[in-house]
């Protein structure tokens, strides 16, 4: 191991750590995760930079979404020069998962509902599609949740995926938060296994590439791993169907693709790609596979767009573009836009850990920073076509 990944590897891990602690900084004032003295204390003084010291509390975050950028962005220099190895980079994927599997939920309070869907069968015994949190007004959960209002949103299939661990949890707080925590880093894990056996078999050299591009990325980190969105078992699920249409096992793929709608619905849209590429198949066409996984992964732009139409951006939407991406990471067009819309989608929670709220000017500030990071995706990756076309010229 070289010395600059040895020392880029240690500060890496210190930040990911420090991301840990912060995590607790935003703690619900209403929820109390253990009653041991010890670590009342330890909770009381993180939650009072969260919600007391709020410009130091945005301060840190920056800082942490900086360096988390600035590591990324050297592992995928060292990644795209072969200057660092697989086994290298899965020791600090794995070592992330497993430290962020035990932060909270800072940036999203969905974790909450999941918990409380899975909850309204297993200790109300009811259907979560007929009833929402608010029907159930006894519940201490209720005193730190949100969107108490809504009634279950997401597939079966992900009721089938968190039923049993409510059951395991035997309706305690902290060890159900947790399993959830760890189906979501299990989940992380697994699209970065798939990721690398489908570059393994289409393009070896950009294995460890497309590992970093998407296990390292800040964005996945926080909304993947601490905030623990559902959109990573349902991409898990989507990435281990891909790699099986890829060798020609149809069916388990499709099956494995339904259960992925079946969590959340979006993967609906990769339907058409998997309908095109076995027609291709069936007639012995040849199949441009990068052009394939850049259209899937366009194609999975859609339910983003169509999220932030029907309320607005949010930055975990992404979850369901980058493990697609990272297939065809190296290429600008792709490599550009990811890393610049990652990058303003985390800066969107910076405004409410200073505020406190998503008052105005907040929704304001919101737009302009989503907007600004397209303008910016859009203006550089013209501008690295045109200095791409004006060198091939030039050398005409």
């Amino acid at each position: 191991m070289n010395l600059k990944f040895k020392i880029l590897s240690f500060f890496y891990l210190v930040t990911i750590i420090g991301l840990f602690f912060y995590s607790f900084t935003q703690v619900d004032l209403s929820l109390t995760l253990s009653r041991w003295s010890v670590w009342q204390g330890f909770e009381k003084f993180f939650q009072h930079i969260g919600y007391f010291n709020r410009p130091l509390s945005a301060a840190l975050f920056i800082t942490l979404l900086i360096l988390l950028f600035v590591f990324y962005i050297s592992f995928l220099l060292l990644s795209g020069k072969n200057k660092v190895s697989g086994k290298q980079i899965w020791v600090l994927v794995i070592v992330t998962a497993v430290i962020l599997s035990f932060s909270y939920n800072a940036f999203s309070y969905d974790l909450f509902n999941y918990m409380f869907d899975a909850k309204i069968v297993t200790y109300y015994h009811q259907n979560p599609y007929a009833f929402r949190a608010l029907d159930f007004p006894g519940d201490p959960m209720l005193s730190f949740m949100h969107w108490t209002h809504r009634f279950y949103p997401y597939g079966p299939v992900w009721l089938i995926l968190t039923v049993p661990l409510s059951f395991l949890g035997f309706n305690f707080f902290l060890p159900t938060l947790f399993l959830f925590k760890f189906l979501s880093s299990l989940s992380y894990l697994g699209i970065a296994v798939f990721i690398t056996k489908i570059l393994r078999r289409i393009s070896p050299k950009d294995e460890v590439f497309g590992l970093v591009f998407f296990a390292l990325n800040p964005l996945v980190i926080i909304e993947g791993l601490v905030s623990a969105h559902n959109e990573m078992p349902m991409m898990f699920l989507a990435m281990f169907s891909l790699f099986l249409f890829l060798n020609k096992k149809y069916l388990r793929s499709l099956a494995l693709l339904i259960l992925s709608i079946g969590v959340k619905f979006a993967t609906a849209f990769m339907l058409p790609v998997y309908i095109f590429v076995y027609f291709l198949f069936r007639t012995n066409k040849k199949i441009n596979v990068n052009l394939v996984f850049s259209l899937t992964a366009l194609l999975m732009i859609i339910p983003v767009v169509i999220g932030s139409v029907r309320t607005n951006f949010q930055p975990w939407y992404l979850l369901s573009v980058l493990p697609l991406a990272s297939l065809t990471g190296k290429k600008y067009y792709v490599f550009i836009p990811a890393i610049t819309m990652s990058f303003f989608a985390l800066l969107e929670y910076a405004p409410f850990l200073f505020r406190g709220d998503w008052n105005q000017p907040g929704p304001a500030i919101l737009f302009w920073l989503t907007l600004t990071g397209i303008i910016i995706s859009i203006s550089i990756t013209c501008l690295k076509y045109a200095l791409g076309n004006l060198v091939w010229a030039s050398r005409k």
